[in-house]
């Protein structure tokens, strides 16, 4: 058997003190949970283009990354699923309210860092919360970290 993690992308986004996370039923009964906007690395596509698609995709919003806000490695501990999650913060751009969400996505929420703390289980992974920590520390990478070859 072949290991392989799973690449994911994220995006933390903050507005007038509120942060953009999606509700989404992920199969994780019996509640719906809460994650940045975020998913999966498509074939052949870079991280920041999938950061871009993956927040208009959940949220309705255009998304332009300027900034790495961390890497992770979480394995899940029910399926003993590998990730690896590259955060990714940056400015929010025009909202498109008619463009239907991806299968899963109830909606948008605009949250304060109180009502996230409060959510506490209903968060998706814990990988939701250190991105948002990391992000507030101010913690910050350039782009060009990233190649793509």
């Amino acid at each position: 058997m072949v290991w392989t993690p799973r690449a994911t992308v994220a995006a933390v986004i903050e507005n007038d003190g509120k942060f953009l996370l999606v509700e989404e039923d992920a199969g994780q009964q019996p509640h719906t949970v809460f994650n940045q906007p975020a998913g999966h690395l498509e074939d052949g596509e870079s991280l920041i283009d999938a950061v871009i698609r993956e927040t208009l995709e959940e949220t309705g919003y255009d998304f332009n990354p300027t900034a790495l806000s961390g890497i992770y490695r979480w394995i899940e501990p029910n399926s003993g699923d590998t990730y690896l999650r590259f955060c990714f913060t940056g400015e929010l751009g025009q909202h498109h309210p008619d463009k239907p969400l991806d299968d899963g996505i109830i909606g948008p929420h605009w949250l304060t860092l109180q009502e996230i703390t409060a959510l506490g289980t209903s968060l998706r992974s814990p990988l939701v919360k250190r991105c948002l920590n990391d992000y507030l520390a101010g913690q910050r990478f350039p782009l060009s970290l990233l190649t793509d070859m």
